[in-house]
């Protein structure tokens, strides 16, 4: 039995502190899925400063109504992240204007589709009509019980995200992108071996000016993840390789999205069969290959890469 529930309106200010912290660890948990240093306590202090060109302390303290020590925790703590910085005004050199530092302005970006999120599932929630802010509070709370805050808006970003990712063909331009996602991703699982250097340097050498073809995908023209179909042996033939996808962007499909466009692309031009090489310690991607119709064929013995102990091969249905 929930007792505070049982105290009716004596319980009020336990039912919102309750609340309020719950809010605020689940928040938190939102802030560290996509790797966003912050305090969800420092809100209200962030917000306002990033609202304004330049704001004072008593201006936050009057916009804000908290009390002055609590005010001068909140930008002690964002001075520490190096999320804001002081200038002195230029008519009163004793009065200190607060601003948004370069990080806090590259973190307020990170944080504004959040918030647009958190805003959106709170209104969900809350837009049911009730007698009392008891029962809205109930009504709250059971919404809370049955699903996780943080959940529902990790799924609704994710969903946003998978919605707005571009499939691009290759431009000069992402060279460097290719190397950088590619090279991430061998250091986090194996070593750069001297073949890997050779091709991921010189994409328009190694694939593009053989026939191949390299693919990227984007979001809000930010490329997060790559992948090529590089021409082996013959015409006919093309191997799926290079397929990595930006550490913070894991988790959004982005992969498989690649693997279809891929797949996709290779049917429209007329591509009657692909191969990849792999490890099997990458089980997630052997998962994945299997779903999109890989199936498992030996593996030559001068495969190109140390690293494979599997070979794959996907008959396209023309």
């Amino acid at each position: 039995m929930d007792a505070l529930r049982g105290y009716g309106e004596l319980g009020l200010g336990s039912r919102l502190k309750r609340v309020s912290e719950y809010m605020m660890r689940e928040t938190q948990l939102v802030y560290n899925h996509f790797n966003i240093d912050f305090d969800p306590y420092l809100f209200p202090m962030f917000k306002i400063i990033s609202n304004k060109k330049g704001v004072t302390n008593s201006e936050i303290q009057t916009s804000l109504q908290f009390t002055q020590p609590a005010i001068t925790q909140s930008i002690n703590k964002l001075l520490k992240k190096e999320l804001i910085t002081y200038q002195f005004d230029e008519l009163d050199k004793r009065k200190k204007i607060i601003t948004l530092s370069n990080k806090g302005n590259k973190t307020l970006e990170k944080l504004k589709p959040i918030w647009k999120k958190i805003d959106i599932v709170i209104k969900d929630y809350t837009l049911e009509s009730s007698s009392s802010l008891i029962e809205h509070l109930n009504i709250l709370e059971n919404k809370l019980n049955t699903k996780s805050f943080s959940k529902t808006i990790i799924e609704k970003i994710k969903k946003e995200i998978a919605q707005n990712i571009e499939i691009v063909s290759f431009d000069s331009k992402y060279s460097k992108n290719f190397y950088d996602l590619n090279i991430e991703w061998l250091k986090s699982y194996f070593i750069v071996e001297p073949y890997d250097d050779n091709v991921l340097s010189n994409p328009e050498k190694y694939i593009i000016n053989k026939g191949g073809y390299i693919f990227f995908a984007k979001i809000n023209n930010e490329v997060v993840g790559t992948v090529a179909l590089m021409p082996i042996g013959n015409e006919d033939l093309f191997e799926l390789t290079k397929m990595a996808v930006s550490p913070k962007h894991r988790g959004f499909k982005i992969g498989q999205k690649l693997m279809q466009h891929t797949i996709d692309f290779s049917k429209l031009i007329g591509l009657p069969k692909l191969i990849l090489y792999s490890s099997r310690k990458l089980e997630n991607a052997i998962y994945i290959y299997r779903k999109y119709g890989f199936i498992e064929v030996p593996v030559e013995p001068n495969c190109p890469y140390l690293r494979c102990d599997i070979k794959m091969a996907l008959v396209i249905d023309l």
